[in-house]
């Protein structure tokens, strides 16, 4: 076990470097530390945005670049992001963290057929609602922000649907056994849900050619 701060330059370098030096290679590398900023776009102030995307796609980018150069040389590795139906659905007043997930899935996407041709399998597994912490640790400051006084009804609605939507959530350990399987796999694929709630949400999407079903549908949490 070692401790790492995804965002700290110095300790990535230092922990995957001492993982190759013990062991030879890196097999395995699951992207998993994520964070949750809320708010609409105008009440997001740069630092909030760059916090966000420091942690859910900078840090992973990096990690994942690291990886990539012991994996080539083995000829053999498996890439794991857990992203979040947010990365597939922009979900009011989570635009930063959508925003975050979003980019991360097509760093993903535009990386993968690129490690296929060095025998590295690149997926992301999409969870819904899963029983952490995220909501507790949810960083909330900006939500206050409220120009002309107009956000105020909307962000208690946005509240009402955050609270409703982790009413029955998944249990972690059934959500970290899809991560499990997308990581051993012999029959590896891009793209997992790990739960019904998961895959319907991913899939109105994914088939929603012209957007206006997510959006129609997002817009009505806010009615």
């Amino acid at each position: 076990m070692r401790e790492l701060d995804v965002t700290d330059r110095d300790a990535r370098l230092r922990c995957l470097d001492e993982v190759v030096a013990e062991f030879g290679t890196i097999d395995i590398l699951v992207n998993n530390a994520g964070i949750s900023v809320a708010g609409s776009l105008e009440q997001l102030d740069d630092a909030a945005l760059r916090t966000q995307f420091e942690v859910n796609f900078l840090g992973v980018a990096a990690l994942t670049r690291q990886a990539l150069g012991p994996m080539r040389r083995a000829g053999s590795g498996r890439i794991v992001t857990v992203t979040s139906n947010g990365g597939v659905i922009g979900e009011p007043f989570l635009d930063a963290y959508c925003a975050s997930k979003f980019a991360v899935e097509g760093l993903m996407q535009s990386l993968a057929p690129v490690a296929a041709q060095f025998g590295i399998a690149v997926s992301v597994v999409e969870p819904a609602a899963v029983q952490t912490n995220i909501v507790q640790n949810t960083d909330m400051r900006c939500l206050s922000t409220d120009p002309d006084g107009q956000y105020g009804p909307l962000t208690e609605k946005f509240l009402r649907f955050v609270a409703e939507g982790f009413g029955t959530p998944q249990s972690p350990e059934d959500a970290a056994a899809v991560v499990v399987e997308a990581a051993t796999s012999d029959t590896p694929r891009f793209r997992w849900q790990t739960s019904e709630a998961a895959a319907a949400s991913v899939g109105l999407s994914l088939r929603d050619m012209d957007g206006s079903t997510v959006v129609s549908a997002m817009s009505d949490i806010l009615r």
